[in-house]
């Protein structure tokens, strides 16, 4: 009898495996869209071979890692940055030339990251990705408001690298930015229009 019950115990097991091991690489094809899933602000404006999600997420973790701010939770910003656009592997990137209400666009991705949650089966795991990204969107925080400048920041210097590597025009994505709050964040924005001048 102990050695019948060690025996299913142990099939449980290897089942409970097994599901997790297929929940965590159908959750990876998921995150995997965002390595395809093309910023379509840059389309609309005629650039060539436009970044994708994941790049754009990618250069924000790396601008978390150089803020010098004893009050900023570094690490929540570099796990904030990885998550901040991941319901766009699901809805895409929406652009306000889609018009799609603000209310409704918030909708679209949380249902989408209840999805992502559901699909890698982890509960805790999946749990801390939605609070970041729903931190992020709430933008109440010290992080999520400087996750907010990071990203207009890395915008704008993407815009610059387009108008020099391409001969386009994205003077509106300098003057329709607004302005960010954060000083250091400031100051490498100053610099980014200042280069971009020179370019």
């Amino acid at each position: 009898e102990t050695e019948a019950k060690r025996k299913r115990t142990d099939e449980e097991s290897q089942t409970k495996d097994a599901s997790s091991t297929s929940s965590i690489i159908q959750f990876l094809q998921i995150i995997g869209q965002l390595k395809t899933q093309k910023r379509r602000g840059w389309i609309t404006r005629g650039v060539q071979l436009p970044e994708s999600i994941s790049d754009h997420m990618y250069r924000m973790a790396i601008i978390s890692f150089l803020i010098k701010d004893p009050k900023i939770d570094r690490e929540k910003c570099i796990k904030m940055a990885l998550v901040h656009d991941m319901a766009e592997a699901i809805v895409g990137d929406i652009t306000p030339a889609d018009q799609i209400p603000k209310e409704k666009k918030h909708i679209m991705e949380e249902e989408a990251m209840q999805t992502i949650q559901r699909t890698l089966g982890d509960e805790k795991l999946g749990q801390e990705f939605f609070d970041l990204w729903n931190e992020y969107e709430l933008g109440q925080t010290a992080e999520a408001k400087l996750m907010k400048d990071f990203d207009k920041l890395e915008m704008l210097i993407q815009a610059m690298e387009y108008e020099k590597a391409q001969d386009v025009d994205l003077t509106s994505f300098y003057v329709n930015t607004p302005q960010v709050k954060h000083p250091q964040v400031a100051d490498w924005m100053d610099e980014v229009r200042k280069l971009r001048q020179k370019n």
